[in-house]
């Protein structure tokens, strides 16, 4: 999912750098102290499994967790995802400085949007809705993911527009994958350590 540099106009580039450091600044003042390793460790999760990507065109595809890390880090998914690509970018050049801010704002929208849409059902005292809820996150946050880099890349240029609707068609098998670890790594937390997913309020 991350955009190369070198593509997208500098009005895109300066959105993605305000409003990627606005999300960062809400989520670190949202965070409490003690949540800290947890987003540490989410922000490592999503590091690694991003780490193996397929390049496609001007962007690439591959794992994210995003509705993982969303569910269990709330508005520190803005921090956490920001600070792994900025050293995938530092590390292994995935992605790039420049479009660090827009690179965190196609990735931790999503994972927001799945904690403030999926938390609600991932706590229903119902086996089948939190399951459904947990699934709907994962898979939904990679399809949103996959739609604001296909809009992003859209209004940086139209000649991008055949490779966005691609980038977004090749995450639907991606967004299945990762709908169902998303369940699995949720219906364990319920099981050992629900109050990890207890909190709306992130």
């Amino acid at each position: 999912m991350h955009i190369a540099e070198g593509i997208l106009p500098l009005p895109l580039l300066g959105a993605g750098v305000g409003l990627g450091l606005l999300g960062a600044a809400i989520g670190l003042k949202r965070t409490r102290q003690e949540e800290i390793p947890l987003v540490g460790v989410m922000a490592a999760a999503f590091f690694v499994a991003s780490l193996i990507h397929v390049p496609l065109g001007p962007a690439s595809i591959h794992l994210l967790l995003l509705g993982l890390v969303g569910l269990l880090t709330g508005w520190a998914c803005f921090p956490a995802i920001l600070i792994a690509l900025l050293l995938q970018a530092l590390f292994f050049q995935y992605g790039g400085l420049t479009v660090l801010g827009v690179n965190t704002c196609i990735m931790a929208l999503p994972a927001l949007l799945a904690h403030l849409f999926g938390t609600p059902l991932i706590r229903s005292s119902r086996r089948w809705i939190a399951a459904t809820g947990a699934f709907l996150a994962g898979a939904g946050a990679i399809i949103a993911a996959g739609v604001f880099a296909a809009i992003v890349l859209a209004l940086a240029d139209k000649a991008f527009f055949a490779a966005a609707q691609t980038i977004l068609v090749a995450h639907i098998p991606v967004a299945a994958i990762e709908g169902m670890i998303t369940v699995a790594v949720v219906g364990f937390i319920l099981k050992v350590k629900p109050e990890m997913l207890a909190s709306s309020k992130r």
